[in-house]
């Protein structure tokens, strides 16, 4: 398996180099600035489902000056049905540190929301950190919906034909990604910036586990116990790899809600689309989505909650053959199809 476009090719470090930050013994900065990455998982995740013939895919890069690639994924079916499929945007987590459109869950989880939601998948890979701070992966993200807008008027096939509803398009992130899709939700709400998408038009956001920041703990981040999938110390390193250097977890890249610009005042002018956050009753970051939704709905603007009983952070991703992922992927039919 290839590492992920922002890796840096490793070297041998200088025999006085001593490793300063260690993240999972998968990212380690050393001394002199050099950054050591591993291609492998975070964590091991379920094998990818190879027996799915009803969807086709296919990978291109969509920004050669920094080697991101993507995945495109179209179900069969749409070769004859005869009517255009929405097309969902898919924005993989990691914690801004880890993660790719190529890992096998993420594919397998692209090739299942294909075939379940009937949808055209545009999966992107973003800039990750450390090696690229915030907010790279928030302009790479806006760079995948431009490139949708480029491609979509030109020669790809799946995007450019009858099959694909660019009038129709779903952000959706999960954790780290659903980061990502709130930016592109404030982005995106303004004018100006939806006149020069079209014809493409993103109508719905849907945030899975969003990854959400701040210095003061919530009630669910203090009660994390140590031993989960996604714990305290693994977040706050996370932010410390990702944040602008000497900026804390109130920055308005990972608060909505912090101070300074881009915080919570500053939402109020912004035009939100119908937005469906998921969140897990065990997850840590469960808090913050709800928060999130609270201020939101303060604000008058379209967002709905919906809360899974008993899971964890990336439960969608991590077992999808789940009660609860089968439970989630009827709730985001009724959301895209309003039905």
């Amino acid at each position: 398996m290839s590492p992920p476009p922002s890796a840096i090719s490793n070297t041998t470090p200088s025999p006085t180099c001593n490793v300063v930050e260690d993240c999972a013994g998968l990212i380690k900065i050393l001394s002199d600035g050099s950054i050591l990455r591993s291609p492998d998982p975070l964590f091991p995740f379920p094998d990818a489902d190879d027996r799915n013939d009803d969807v086709r895919w296919k990978q291109v890069i969509f920004d050669p000056t920094h080697n991101l690639r993507l995945r495109l994924y179209k179900p069969r079916a749409a070769d004859s049905q005869g009517s255009k499929l929405p097309v969902l945007v898919y924005l993989h987590g990691g914690g801004f540190c880890f993660g790719s459109c190529s890992w096998p869950h993420l594919h397998d989880c692209c090739v299942r929301l294909a075939s379940g939601l009937s949808a055209i998948v545009v999966a992107p890979d973003y800039r990750l950190a450390p090696e690229h701070r915030l907010p790279a992966a928030f302009e790479d993200g806006v760079a995948a919906v431009r490139w949708l807008r480029d491609v979509g008027g030109s020669d790809d096939q799946w995007l450019s034909g009858e099959e694909a509803d660019l009038g129709n398009v779903i952000v959706m992130g999960d954790s780290s990604g659903g980061l990502i899709a709130h930016h592109l939700a404030v982005r995106l709400g303004l004018a100006d910036a939806r006149a020069e998408l079209a014809p493409v038009r993103v109508s719905k956001y849907v945030l899975l586990g969003p990854f959400f920041g701040g210095v003061e703990r919530t009630k669910s981040e203090a009660d994390c116990p140590k031993d989960t999938f996604l714990n305290l110390a693994l977040t706050d390193q996370f932010w410390r790899l990702a944040l602008p250097v000497g900026a804390d977890r109130d920055h308005p890249l990972v608060n909505p809600f912090g101070a300074g610009e881009g915080g919570g005042a500053s939402l109020e002018p912004v035009e939100f689309e119908p937005t469906l956050v998921v969140v897990g009753e065990c997850d840590l970051l469960r808090d913050r989505g709800v928060e999130y939704c609270e201020r939101l709905k303060e604000l008058g603007k379209p967002v709905e909650l919906a809360e899974f009983e008993g899971q964890g952070h990336g439960f969608f991703t991590n077992e999808p053959s789940s009660e609860s992922a089968i439970k989630l992927m009827r709730l985001l039919n009724k959301f895209v199809y309003n039905r």
